[in-house]
């Protein structure tokens, strides 16, 4: 018998969610029940009624259900990509530059005549005043001030030097053989 309602309980449905697809899958699921209701021994005096409020109130729970979704999903636009990417930090290619230039810097600091090496790091390292390390290393500010701008020039041409920029590899290197020299 409930066979014969099911092109006009799927029109019906379709007036309701305005798709006929969801009112196919609808009329599937009010089929579902009215039988799973049948065979657990419910006795269904009128089974036309039955399946049109079981179809009612599947198409108001679909609703409900996709008002409450409205709510919380964020629609997307076109112009919006899907997978959207991370900061740029945290790609592996920028992780990899970034610990090769930290090693390029400690190495360049490695290589800086020990004095100057010594007031750049109690300097920067130890945060200590230039009076401080002055008086520390027994030498003048104005020694620790040409000491800490030598340093500070090398890590800068390191920098540049690590980031591309041109000649400034060329420069980097002749400025850092001389600082181990000199």
């Amino acid at each position: 018998m409930l066979e014969r309602y099911y092109r006009d309980l799927l029109n019906f449905l379709s007036r309701k969610v305005a798709d006929r697809s969801v009112a196919a899958d609808l009329t599937q699921e009010t089929y579902a029940r009215i039988y799973a209701a049948q065979a657990s021994g419910t006795a269904i005096n009128n089974g036309r009624a039955l399946l049109y409020q079981t179809a009612r109130n599947l198409a108001i729970d679909h609703q409900r259900h996709n008002i409450v979704r409205d709510g919380v999903e964020v629609p997307l636009t076109d112009d919006e990509p899907i997978d959207a990417p991370g900061p740029m930090g945290l790609e592996p290619e920028a992780a990899l530059a970034s610990q090769q230039g930290i090693l390029s810097l400690v190495a360049a600091i490695d290589g800086l005549p020990l004095r100057c090496r010594e007031a750049f790091m109690l300097n920067r390292f130890e945060g200590m005043t230039y009076s401080q390390v002055a008086e520390r290393m027994g030498i003048s500010v104005k020694a620790v001030e040409q000491h800490i701008k030598h340093a500070l020039d090398v890590c800068e041409r390191i920098r540049l030097q690590d980031r591309g920029t041109p000649g400034a590899m060329v420069t980097a290197r002749k400025k850092l053989n001389r600082s181990k020299h000199g």
